[in-house]
């Protein structure tokens, strides 16, 4: 007798299974627009309570359990990242308004040491947008047509360089004539009269304990008088040795040559 096999029957299934699937998407549903709702509030409050609570349930982190500290560890530290430091331009300026107060007082020490001298208006002291201006008339330091030093001259000098070795800006040493013309076997024109002056008060100054590294020394000639070239007085204005201690947005390039003083 031949047994026959029943057939397999699926009436068990459970006709209701759709049902599980669309409640999880319905969950998913109603979760997303939780969030968006929560995202769309300015409120913080709402927004750090809701990421706690969706970071529990997805995570399963318990209140009071190390995520749950560490989570609020990195709220607390990031409110305290968002105290902005002073903007990079602010900070610029107050090192320029030091500098500048720094430099003033610089240039009122220097005139009162050489009291006499200011007062006579051999040297002037003044300040501009480049730093402080140390104006030497010429009879302080060479005859006329020449650049050899004379007199006190060094000892002027000196006394210069022990108050701008204050600090560690700069210095630029310019040379000027007057528009007398001068061609000797020692100079060709003014230019050259003018460079060597320059370069001899560097000389001094770095004699005096000031680093090279911070000299530098420009023959102008008679280009940038301070005086009328017509007038005797005004020519004896023009003829001069100017200390100029720059302001550090003002250092020379370094990449640039420069003369040697002579020796």
């Amino acid at each position: 007798m031949m047994i026959r096999r029943r057939a397999f029957d699926d009436d068990d299934e459970n006709p209701e299974r759709w049902l599980v699937s669309y409640a999880d998407f319905i969950t998913l549903l109603f979760a997303f627009f939780v969030v968006m709702y929560a995202v769309s509030s300015v409120n913080q409050g709402k927004y750090t309570s809701l990421t706690t609570s969706m970071g529990t349930a997805f995570i399963g982190a318990k209140s009071g359990s190390a995520e749950s500290t560490q989570s609020r560890a990195g709220i607390e530290t990031k409110k305290a990242s968002l105290i902005k430091p002073l903007p990079l331009s602010h900070l610029v300026q107050e090192k320029m308004r030091r500098e500048r107060e720094n430099m003033t007082k610089m240039g009122l020490d220097i005139a009162q040491k050489l009291g006499d001298l200011t007062a006579s208006g051999k040297v002037n002291v003044m300040q501009n947008n480049r730093g402080i201006r140390i104006d030497i008339n010429e009879s302080l330091l060479f005859s006329t047509g020449s650049a050899a030093l004379e007199g006190k001259s060094a000892e002027i000098i000196k006394e210069i360089a022990n108050q701008i070795n204050k600090n560690e800006n700069f210095i630029q040493v310019e040379g000027h004539t007057d528009i007398t013309p001068i061609h000797t076997s020692e100079f060709y024109s003014n230019w050259e009269l003018s460079a060597v002056r320059a370069t001899t008060i560097v000389r001094l100054l770095g004699e005096a304990g000031i680093k090279e590294q911070r000299l530098s020394a420009v023959g102008y000639g008679s280009s940038q008088p301070i005086a009328d070239n017509e007038t005797t007085e005004g020519r004896s204005k023009n003829r001069r040795v100017s200390i100029m201690v720059l302001y550090d947005a003002q250092k020379p390039d370094q990449s640039a040559s420069s003369i040697m003083p002579q020796q």
